[in-house]
């Protein structure tokens, strides 16, 4: 299993605040970078291109309130991932935040991919906190 772990992230919201935004998809696909297409998504999954590399899908797995979310792949993704959202308060209404991309990688998709998914799961986490800050409390 590779994985890839973003910065830590200190968002101006309470730790249960970034929990329910991210506990539902719909927010979740404020947080995708350009370069993913084909966004759906329902309550509990979503499914998205990433350009010139694969279909993904995501179902929630975990939704361990105000703390930790899990989701796993579903479907036809090239290759079996988790994300896990991991969220602690740090006063009230201040948190941190660091998301984690597991994958079951073969060597020939772990050269290729390796570099968008860093990048991907950076850009989440910078996206969290730009979206979330942005909201009305």
């Amino acid at each position: 299993m590779t994985t890839f772990t973003s910065k830590q992230t200190t968002i101006n919201r309470s730790a249960g605040y970034v929990f329910r935004f991210l506990s539902d998809f719909n927010n979740f696909g404020k947080l995708l970078p350009p370069q993913v297409t084909e966004w759906e998504c329902d309550s509990e999954s979503c499914s998205f291109n990433i350009q010139n590399m694969a279909k993904l899908e995501l179902r929630y797995e975990v939704k361990q309130p105000n703390s930790h979310i899990k989701m796993v792949s579903e479907g036809k993704s090239p290759f079996s991932f988790d994300v896990q959202c991991y969220i602690a308060d740090t006063s009230d209404q201040t948190c941190e935040v660091q998301l984690e991309l597991n994958a079951k990688l073969n060597p020939m998709i772990k050269m290729m991919a390796s570099r968008p998914l860093a990048n991907f799961i950076d850009i989440l986490a910078e996206k969290l906190k730009e979206t979330c800050e942005e909201q009305p409390v």
